[in-house]
């Protein structure tokens, strides 16, 4: 006997007292629709309703902390490298400055997402956030780093972030690239075709 037709004897004996469920009982409880959400899934539903603005998904959750001397870079589909190179080397004027220097994780947990929004609502679109660079890995301004790489990716406003230049605080700020508001694009195709004529 080969080696396939003992598998195939061994998988029979296996399986012989298993039967086909029958059709009245081969999907999940249909009652359940029916009676609506359990108690457990309103509380969770009235809980996430409850939570302050910006606590959405900017959690304090656990993050693989990055090494001090390594740059941050972030860019989205369809940002070009040579727009992130000259942001890293301050070729877009800083229009707005977030200091999070020797703050808390989450005092700076809370103060970022209306800066975000706000530079947004003015149209800008690079700021600068100084936030410290320690030597060691778990250093205090290492860790808000590390969170901050996580925190700026899961802003939609965010189109690209990397490490700042020395002569702009290098690994200890941050440049941030933020997506052209509505307004701003239209004003640019209204300037674009004034030059067309």
């Amino acid at each position: 006997m080969t080696q396939s037709a003992r598998d195939d004897l061994d998988f029979r004996a296996l399986m012989d007292d298993v039967r086909p469920l029958g059709r009245a009982r081969n999907r999940a409880d249909p009652g359940r629709a029916a009676r609506g959400p359990s108690e457990a899934q309103l509380a969770r539903r009235e809980s996430a309703a409850a939570e302050p603005q910006g606590r959405d998904f900017l959690s304090d959750d656990f993050v693989d902390l990055l090494p001090p001397f390594d740059p941050l870079e972030f860019r989205r589909d369809g940002i070009q490298q040579g727009v992130v190179d000259r942001l890293r080397h301050g070729g877009y004027a800083a229009q707005a400055h977030l200091h999070l220097l020797r703050r808390p994780l989450e005092e700076c947990r809370r103060a970022l997402p209306p800066f975000i929004r706000e530079a947004r609502d003015h149209d800008l679109r690079s700021v600068l956030i100084i936030h410290g660079r320690g030597r060691e890995i778990d250093s205090a301004p290492n860790v808000l780093r590390s969170y901050l790489a996580k925190w700026l990716a899961q802003f939609e406003e965010v189109q690209a972030f990397v490490s700042a230049g020395q002569a702009d605080g290098g690994l200890g700020a941050t440049w941030v690239m933020l997506r052209k508001s509505e307004r701003a694009r239209s004003a640019n195709r209204e300037r674009q075709q004034k030059r067309r004529g």
